[in-house]
Order: structure tokens, then C-alpha cells, then sequence
């Protein structure tokens, strides 16, 4: 059977002999490279696994002191080559690579000759794994991303994580790495937490990271350096399971079976032997490379990787002009957020506005704050700390915009205060500045149509924890010019932020969507449905979070105000919730220890036509459906990807479910309610 892919981009293993002072024979260094630079990292496919196989062959052949695998720069290793998932033919052939990648691997844990893994850089899925099997790890403290993120695609750690990893670092922190990060966005490891969590046994600056490995290696083969490692405690061992399971079943209803096949492959490490454990791997893989959350979750990952670096209908980049200040109307919370990360990214000075001082200080006090949390933490030095003190400052006098190069306003969601600020603004500011505003439903181009440049007015939609979510919407007025656009792009790439741009339409993508969705819940709410009864009716799809839990998170008045700012807009899909607005006049929290609030349900007023928790739940898809439609036919994006990849970026709805068109087009909704699915047979689902 042949496992060769024909569009693998092989990952060869370079065996090269160097002499460490103090051994008497040549240590074997193993080198993983691609031939590219770091921006296309080492990946393992069937050509990859067979060079490294016959690479380690040669090394033993050659007597070493002792084997070492590391990467090219800045990359060990990032994994399984996923592009190759789905051209596997069968069942078996899935088997194959499994095996194939297990039993390469298992040459180093077995081996004879002591063996190494010197952590380079990004090590994620099969790359980590490798590293699990040697002997010995060394980690560079510059590593970028530490993971086994495999569950997070509709996949296990299938060559061997899910063995090793628990018994080298116990059942508490593997499941913590193998399931909770991967559902937590994805969530990567620093190399200080990887130590500290035992995944390796020596931190080393990266400075010169190759020849410390080296010397530590050999410090270890002469018996001069001792590695010590705790004993696992195993008598938690069904107790963390039990729990964790609890928690997957609260939080994701059976929608992700890659989870719950990756708890039982952590249950099988504590007693199985090895050949057992990573048999069962096999089996596991297997099963999950044909399914359609596999599918819907390689679609995600490829927008993630891909689309969202390469923003659909942003102009060119040389058009952007330079950024060397900022200027920031408001010092509220959202506005402070944005000050310290515009400071950490761009490195110029930024400048707060307040009505008063009080409000100015409150918002550099917050900035100040941060930085010192970060300090204490270890997550900045302290020169770092002192370059940014330096850079934010706040004042009550809007004249300290005259130089700034790009300002944001970040006040009341109010459309006559946004057109005043601007209007004041824009005696003060140079020509040539961006005005961007940070409003999450109103018009673009209302908002400039009465200033003299409204071409350099933009959107810039920030998604609220600002430092932890990624997306940003850039919004194009219809007066908006290229120059302005291509800075704003420039602005969100200096910003680390995924850039998705938008038609000036109300609410954007995501809070149009998200208000279409909660609209259709509590409609179902004023009709006569128990709360609880709608709050479950989406389990079914695995979604971060339930509906009213959601709500609760973007606050009741916030959500009735956008939701009125869309009613106006489409009266006939959007409803105003009288209920939805005794809730926010009450202040009272919807959700109490994930508990219905007893006393928010006294206040509905509610009908007698109560719905099952599946017709709101199709009530629900089906109002996506139709929104997602409309969306595309007015140019709110380019394509049904960009409402993807803004719903997983700035919702973080789930990889499994590739956002959200990949499933209302597996579960029929899309053809059934609009008439045609949004994307092509096998783009982001079993091809047939």
C-alpha cells in the first residue's frame, strides 16, 4: 500500500556527527528541515517519517555517544502534514500513517544509545510527540508555540502523546494540554510553563541555545548532570478523567467526538502498555479522519493559517501611510485596553482624551496597572515596562492629536456623539490622519458624511477582551479611500490581529449574526419557552457558551441596543424584545453559578405558544442561514469564508464546526432555507 503524497512538502532529517569536548566518540545530530524558511515550518508526512527512519538507522550505525533531533531555526517541528488527511483513501490507509509514524518514533524511546530532543522552536502535534519519545529535552526559551493542539481539529495526538505525555507529567496538566487547550482557542504553551510542567528538562536561552544542548547532553551521558523526574501520581488518575468528563459534557453535549476519544485514550495510558496504548491511537485516528468535524475542522484551520494573513479585498499595502502617534478619544475601559495595546505592538507614543482629568488618570491608571501585572508576572521585563510607561499618557485637551498619525475614538455608541467628536477633531488633527472609530453597529459613512475629509474616516472593530481575541473588522465607508484602508490594514497586521474587511452595513458580521441568533432565542422566550428550555436548545452544536450565558457576557443593554440599531435597519427579521429589556433595566445577572437567575424569570412577560428545544434550536439555524444569505448578496464580504472566519475569530465558535457554514451545509439548513449550500461539496465536508 502506498502512503506517498503527492503534494508533500518533505521535512528531510540531515545527520551530521559533531564532537562534544568530554565524550570520546561524535554525538549524532539530527536536523529537521524542509528547505524553507520559518514562515513554512517543518511538518511530517509520509516522506518526512521516512527520512528520519533512515536517518536514525545511519546514526546508529555510527556507535554515537549520543542521538540529538532538533529543527531549523526558530522550527522544530509543527506536526503531521494535515493537507495530506484528505487524500488518505480508506480506513487503512489512515491505520498505515499511524503506525508508520509510531513506529519511527518508538526507535528513539527504545534505543539504546541515549537520545535527545533540543527544542528549538515551535514544536506543536507530531513534533512535540517526537520530542516525547527521546530520552532527554532540552526547550529554547524563544520557542513561539508549545502544543498538542490536535483536538481542536477534529483529531487525537496520534503518535503517542496521549501514552507518554500523561505519564511524564501527570493526568492533572496532560489533560489540560490535550483537551482544555486546544478548546480554549487553541491555547498554546510558553516555554517557562512547559518547563515548569515538566515537558522538558532544561530551559536554555536561545542565544546560543545548540551549544549548551550540547553541552548538557553530554553532561548527562558522563553522568555529571542528573535529571530527576516526580514520580506520577496515579491514584487521581480516575478521578481527574471523571471530572474532566463531567466537563466536556456541560460544555459540549457529545458534539466534539475528538474530546472524548482523546479522555479515553488518556484513561487507557494508566495501565496499558505501551504498544496497547498507541495501538489504540491507531484506532482512534482512524476513526476520526473520516469524519466531518475533521473536515469542518482542517477548513478552519486553513482560514486561520492562510485566509486570515491574506485579508480578501484589502488594498496595497504600499499605499499605508506611517503610524508614529496615536491619539485615543476616551479613557474608559475599552479605550485603555486599546492604549496599552497599541503602546505594546507599534512602540509609539499614544495619547488618552477624557472629559476630565479624573477620567484620564482612571484610564493611564489602568494602562499603568497592566504593565505592572505583566511585569510581576514574568510576561515583560522590566526595560520594557519602563519604554512603555513612557509612551501612554492621557490629557483633557484634544490639541495633543495635532501630530498624531491615526485616532480612534472609543466613546458612547451614540451616533450624534461620534459625528461631534469628529467634527471637533477635525480642526485639530493633520489632513493626512486616519480617523478610525471603534463603533460596533453604526454607519461608517453617516458617521463622516458631514465632515470635509470623510475619505479617511474607517472602521476598526475591536472585539472585547481586546488583547485576547483576534479579530478585527475593518470597515470601508462609502467614502473611504485606499490610502486610509491600506493604513488601517497596516495598523491591524502591526497589531497582530487578523483583519477582515467589511461593507459599511449595519451591526458588521459578527454582532449582526450573533443579535440575528440571540434575537431568534428569545423570541422563542416572549412566545412562552422556559429559559432554561431555549438556553440548552443549541448543546447539540457545541458552542463556547449558551446563549444566555453569551448574553450575560456582552451585557443585556449593549445587546437590546444593537439589536434596536438592526431593527431599525430590517424591522421584519429583526424584533425588539421587551423582555430582553426589563432585563437590562434590572442590572441583575441572567446566569448565576451557570443557574437561571430565579428572580430575572419573574420579570418576563410571556406567552402561551412554549417551543421544544428543537424547533428553537432550527428556528436558530435557520435565521443564520437566511442572514448569512442576505449578507453575501449585499458585498458585506467577499465570501462566505470571511462570515466564517470572523464567527471563529471574534465569536470563537469552534473549529469542529468551521465556523458556521460548513454546518448549516452538512445539516442541510443551507439548501433547505436558502435555497444552495454556501460553499462547494468537499470544501469543508466529506466530498460526495
Amino acid at each position: 500500500m502506498s502512503l506517498t503524497a503527492p503534494n508533500e512538502v518533505v521535512t528531510k532529517a540531515l545527520l551530521r556527527q559533531v564532537n562534544v569536548p568530554g565524550l570520546d566518540r561524535p554525538a549524532a545530530l539530527i536536523t529537521l528541515d524542509n528547505g524553507f524558511d520559518h514562515t513554512k515550518p517543518n511538518t511530517f508526512g509520509p516522506g518526512g517519517l521516512t527520512s528520519l527512519d533512515e536517518a536514525i538507522s545511519a546514526a546508529l550505525a555510527a556507535d554515537p555517544a549520543f542521538i540529538a533531533v532538533t529543527g531549523k531555526p526558530y522550527i522544530f517541528c509543527v506536526g503531521a502534514d494535515i493537507t495530506g488527511l484528505p487524500q488518505l483513501a480508506d480506513r487503512e490507509q489512515a491505520l498505515e500513517i499511524g503506525r508508520l509514524g509510531h513506529r519511527v518514533f518508538a526507535r528513539l524511546k527504545d534505543s539504546s544509545v541515549p537520545t535527545f530532543a533540543f527544542v528549538n522552536g515551535a514544536a506543536m502535534g507530531g513534533g512535540l510527540e517526537l520530542a516525547l519519545h527521546c530520552h532527554y529535552r532540552t526547550l529554547s526559551a524563544g520557542a513561539a508555540a508549545l502544543a498538542l493542539p490536535e483536538v481542536s481539529l477534529g483529531l487525537i495526538p496520534g503518535w503517542g502523546g496521549t501514552q507518554l505525555l500523561p505519564n511524564l507529567i501527570g493526568i492533572p496538566a496532560a489533560t489540560q494540554v490535550i483537551i482544555q487547550n486546544p478548546l480554549m482557542q487553541n491555547k498554546m504553551l510558553k516555554p517557562k510553563q512547559a518547563a515548569e510542567l515538566g515537558i522538558a528538562d532544561v530551559l536554555l536561552e536561545p542565544a546560543d541555545f545548540l551549544e549548551r544542548s550540547l553541552e548538557w547532553a553530554a553532561g548527562v551521558v558522563r553522568g555529571q548532570v542528573e535529571v530527576t523526574r516526580p514520580e506520577v501520581d496515579k491514584d487521581m488518575w480516575a478521578g481527574v478523567l471523571y471530572f474532566a468528563r463531567q466537563t466536556l459534557d456541560q460544555r459540549l453535549h457529545g458534539a466534539v467526538p475528538a474530546a472524548y476519544k482523546a479522555l479515553d485514550l488518556l484513561e487507557t495510558a494508566k495501565d496499558a502498555d505501551f504498544a496497547t496504548g498507541t495501538a489504540a491511537e491507531d484506532e482512534a485516528l482512524a476513526d476520526l479522519v473520516f469524519s466531518e468535524e475533521l473536515r469542518s475542522g482542517l477548513y478552519a484551520f486553513d482560514l486561520v493559517q492562510r485566509r486570515a494573513k491574506r485579508p480578501a479585498g484589502a488594498p496595497d499595502k504600499g499605499l499605508a501611510r506611517p503610524v508614529t502617534k496615536v491619539g485615543i478619544v476616551g479613557a474608559g475601559l475599552m479605550a485603555s485596553q486599546l492604549a496599552l495595546l497599541f503602546a505594546r505592538r507599534l512602540q509609539v507614543p499614544v495619547v488618552l482624551t477624557d472629559l476630565d482629568q479624573s477620567r484620564v488618570d482612571k484610564g493611564v491608571g489602568y494602562v499603568h496597572t497592566q504593565i505592572e501585572k505583566a511585569v510581576s508576572k514574568g510576561r515583560m521585563d522590566k526595560g520594557t515596562a519602563a519604554k512603555l510607561y513612557g509612551l501612554v499618557s492621557g490629557s483633557v485637551d484634544k490639541s495633543v492629536f495635532a501630530d498624531a498619525d491615526f485616532v480612534i475614538e472609543a466613546v458612547f455608541e451614540d451616533l450624534n456623539v461620534k459625528k461631534q467628536v469628529w467634527a471637533e477633531l477635525e480642526k485639530i488633527v493633520k489632513p493626512e490622519a486616519v480617523l478610525a472609530t471603534n463603533t460596533s453597529s453604526l454607519s461608517i459613512t453617516e458617521m463622516a458624511a458631514e465632515l470635509e475629509h470623510p475619505e479617511r474616516v474607517v472602521g476598526f472593530h475591536f472585539f472585547n477582551p481586546v488583547a485576547v481575541l483576534p479579530l478585527l473588522e475593518i470597515v470601508r465607508g462609502e467614502r473611504t479611500d485606499d490610502a486610509t484602508l491600506a493604513t488601517a490594514f497596516a495598523v491591524g497586521k502591526q497589531l497582530k490581529k487578523s483583519s477582515v474587511l467589511v461593507k459599511d452595513a449595519p451591526a458588521f458580521v459578527v454582532n449582526r449574526l450573533l443579535t440575528r441568533f440571540l434575537g431568534t432565542v428569545f423570541a422563542a422566550v416572549d412566545a412562552g419557552t422556559p429559559l432554561e428550555v431555549a438556553n440548552r436548545a443549541l448543546d447539540p452544536l457545541g458552542l463556547p457558551m449558551r446563549p444566555l450565558a453569551l448574553l450575560q457576557l456582552v451585557g443585556p443593554a449593549v445587546a437590546y441596543h444593537v439589536g434596536g440599531t438592526l431593527h431599525a435597519a430590517f424591522p421584519d427579521r429583526f424584533g425588539v424584545s421587551e423582555n430582553l429589556k426589563r432585563i437590562a433595566d434590572s442590572g441583575q445577572p441572567i446566569v448565576v453559578d451557570d443557574e437561571i437567575n430565579a428572580e430575572v424569570a419573574k420579570l418576563l412577560v410571556v406567552g402561551d405558544q412554549p417551543l421544544t428545544e428543537e424547533q428553537v434550536r432550527q428556528n436558530a439555524l435557520d435565521a443564520l442561514a437566511q442572514e448569512i444569505r442576505l449578507m453575501l448578496d449585499e458585498g458585506v464580504v467577499a465570501e462566505a469564508q470571511d462570515i466564517d472566519l470572523c464567527m471563529i475569530l471574534g465569536a470563537g465558535w469552534p473549529f469542529h464546526l468551521g465556523g458556521v457554514t460548513p454546518y448549516l451545509d452538512r445539516t442541510g439548513t443551507s439548501e433547505r432555507v436558502t435555497g444552495k449550500r454556501f460553499l462547494p461539496r468537499g470544501a469543508a465536508s466529506l466530498a460526495g
